[in-house]
């Protein structure tokens, strides 16, 4: 499953930086993540790497992209080959 930003998101700016999939960028108002970039940090760390970082805890698993591990593993897969 995808994770996405909360409006309780203060724009802060620390979680754009340590994602390694590149799919936190500023929206209109707040940070989004685009769910087709976001693996959870699956192939790269044990945890997302936003969730842990983040100061007010508004990055939860996004509902509307639910996606098993196996399958965030095969996304991984596909945006890190070269």
């Amino acid at each position: 499953m995808a994770l996405k930003i909360t409006e309780e998101c203060i724009n802060c700016d620390v979680c754009e930086p340590v994602c390694p999939n590149e799919a936190i960028y500023m929206g209109l108002e707040i940070f989004e993540i685009d769910p087709q970039l976001c693996t959870e940090c699956v192939g790269h760390f044990d945890e997302p790497q936003c969730v842990e970082i983040c100061p007010v805890e508004c990055i939860p698993k996004d509902e509307n992209h639910e996606e098993t591990p196996e399958q965030l593993l095969e996304k991984y897969k596909i945006l890190t080959v070269e």
